[in-house]
């Protein structure tokens, strides 16, 4: 950490960065197959029509991100909990889309 609690970013071409994970509750149950749509999150169905989301969010614009997609599939959010610090992989050349332009 930098002077004055300023978070390092990690160096360029690093594989990986830090973020942290979250447990996202939600009305109403998702498929897994939403999972990879919701950026890899772990989909759990709890009782009284209640999903849980749990994983890796890599920072505060994915977060944002993930509860927008939430909000379109038109789901109350009940709750977001910061987990904790995570090491997350960043994506290797070979899994990054091509350039389409």
């Amino acid at each position: 950490m930098g002077s004055g609690g300023e978070r390092e970013l990690p160096e360029a071409g690093s594989a990986s960065a830090s973020g942290n994970r979250y447990a996202i509750r939600v009305e109403g149950h998702l498929g897994n197959h939403r999972s990879e749509w919701l950026g890899g999150m772990t989909i759990t169905l709890e009782g009284d029509g209640i999903t849980r989301l749990n994983g890796p969010v890599v920072d505060q614009a994915a977060l944002h991100g993930l509860l927008t997609k939430l909000g379109d599939l038109r789901l109350t959010i009940i709750s977001v909990e910061r987990l904790g610090d995570v090491e997350i992989q960043a994506p290797s050349p070979e899994e990054l889309p091509e350039n389409t332009a």
